[in-house]
C-alpha cells in the first residue's frame, strides 16, 4: 500500500522529532520533507534560535528536505501567515497531503493551526496529542532522543536551565510548576540525535544571552 505523503512541522527541537518518530514507527504516512520557519536577518529557527546550518545537518541526518518558510524580525502575523500560506500551496503542488506537529495540549494553538490550514488541501496531524507530558518526556530519552535546552523563558524557568542537556537530570531539576516537555514555552531544545537519525549531529555548545526577554543558549556546528 502508497503511503499519503507528509512533512513534519520541524523546529528543530525534541517534540517534532518525536512526533517523526511515532510516525515512521506507526507507518501511517511518508514522511518527505520538513517544514521549517526561518527568522531571515538572523538565518536561524524561529524562536529556537538554531543555526540554519545545524538545521541543515540535520535534514541530512534525516535524510530529508527542508521547505524553508522565511520571515522577517519582527514579523507581523499577516506576514507569518502569508508567507506560511505560500509554503503550504508549494507542499500540496508536490502532492504532500498531511502536515505533521509535535503540540501536545494547547488547545488554543491546535485550533489555530486546523484553521488556518483549512482549505489548504493538507491535513493538520497531531500524533502525541494528549499524552502525559511526564512520561512523554521519559519515553524521548528511552527511545534515544538527545537534545539540548537552546531557549529558556526566565519568567518561567530559572536562566541556569539554558545550555542544559534534555536528559533525566534535567527532568529531575524542573521546578513543579514547569511541564516536562517545556509545552507551556518555559523551554525550547535543539534534537542533535534520534534513532532515525544517519549519525548524530556535531555541535559545541556557544555563549548564553539574553535577547528580547528570552535566555538563548547558542549551539555552533562542529567538525
Amino acid at each position: 500500500m502508497t503511503l499519503a505523503k507528509a512533512v513534519v512541522a520541524w523546529s528543530s527541537g525534541k517534540d517534532c522529532a518525536y512526533a517523526l518518530e511515532e510516525i515512521r514507527r506507526s507507518r501511517t504516512y511518508d514522511i518527505v520533507g520538513l517544514l521549517t520557519t526561518l527568522t531571515r536577518p538572523y538565518s536561524r529557527v524561529s524562536m529556537h534560535g538554531v543555526r540554519e546550518e545545524l538545521l541543515a545537518r540535520q535534514a541530512e541526518a534525516l535524510a530529508l528536505p527542508v521547505e524553508r518558510v522565511e520571515i522577517p524580525a519582527p514579523c507581523p502575523n499577516e506576514v507569518y501567515e502569508r508567507e506560511m500560506a505560500g509554503a503550504l500551496a508549494r507542499l500540496r503542488a508536490r502532492d504532500v497531503e498531511a502536515v505533521i506537529f509535535g503540540d501536545l495540549f494547547l488547545q488554543d494553538i491546535r485550533d489555530y493551526r486546523e484553521a488556518r490550514m483549512a482549505g489548504s488541501g493538507l491535513l493538520p496531524v497531531f500524533p502525541l496529542w494528549g499524552r502525559p507530558t511526564g512520561a512523554l518526556a521519559r519515553s524521548m530519552l528511552r527511545d534515544g532522543l538527545q537534545a539540548s535546552v537552546v531557549c529558556v523563558d526566565p519568567r518561567k524557568l530559572p536562566a541556569r536551565f539554558a545550555g542544559r542537556e534534555f536528559d533525566e537530570d534535567f527532568l529531575a531539576d524542573l521546578p513543579s510548576t514547569v511541564d516536562p516537555c517545556g509545552e507551556n514555552g518555559e523551554f525550547h531544545t535543539f534534537v542533535h540525535h534520534l534513532p532515525s537519525f544517519r549519525s548524530p549531529v556535531a555541535f559545541t555548545r556557544g555563549v548564553v544571552v539574553e535577547r528580547e526577554g528570552f535566555v538563548f543558549a547558542d549551539v555552533v556546528p562542529a567538525e
